[in-house]
């Protein structure tokens, strides 16, 4: 993040850990980036770290965020979310460029970058903290979301269990869940839980990456 600070933190095979409660914010600054009026897009579908990784490498996108939505500003603690007893997911927000890359667009790579059809979980990880939902922003991101739902569902043998829902807040996870993949490529959970499904996202959306994710 160019924003953000980090500190380091291991986990193995697993999201979920503990860290230290940093201070929350239900909006985020986005000093020294040159874009103007960027929309904004905000989902949930598992690990934050996989689906911040899976939209930061797609051109057009500003900047991915990690954080919490869901739930109340007061319980915005990854020590109180990964409980999974709180009302939050563990969910993303998109910055992006609408005159590069459009919501339909944000709404694919979603549904490519986690299994839509899981119900409060993703793969290794367990719990309504780590459903899929879509946080809309305004009534057309809400007529969008329905419709990509339907879409996405006719491609399924399972039922898409997505949720869709109004965003009500969003509050910035703490420094070290950012950029996490960037930061720690070599983490077990990484590699073997977020990395294919980030590459996965970067094959179908080949066309789409930035210059620098080109390889």
């Amino acid at each position: 993040m160019k924003f953000l600070g980090f500190a380091l933190m291991i986990v193995i095979f697993s999201c979920q850990s503990h860290g230290n409660k940093s201070e929350i914010s239900n909006s985020t600054d986005l000093a020294g980036i040159s874009y103007q009026e960027p929309d904004t897009a905000t989902f949930a579908g598992g690990c934050f770290w996989c689906v911040e990784a899976s939209f930061e490498q797609i051109e057009g996108v500003i900047e991915a965020v990690s954080g919490y939505a869901g739930g109340q500003e007061s319980s915005a603690d990854y020590r109180l979310v990964s409980s999974g007893r709180t009302k939050h997911a563990e969910a993303v927000q998109v910055y992006y460029d609408p005159s590069v890359i459009d919501y339909e667009t944000l709404l694919d790579i979603f549904f490519t970058a986690h299994d839509p059809t899981q119900l409060n979980r993703q793969g290794p990880d367990v719990g309504p903290q780590y459903r899929s939902e879509i946080f809309y922003h305004n009534d057309e991101q809400k007529r969008l979301a329905e419709a990509g739902v339907q879409e996405v569902n006719s491609k399924f043998d399972m039922r898409v269990v997505t949720e869709i829902s109004e965003l009500k807040g969003f509050y910035v996870a703490e420094e070290y869940h950012q950029n996490y993949e960037k930061n720690h490529p070599d983490n077990s959970y990484i590699r073997n839980v977020s990395k294919p499904k980030i590459d996965k996202v970067a094959e179908i959306f080949r066309n789409r990456l930035k210059k620098e994710k080109l390889r």
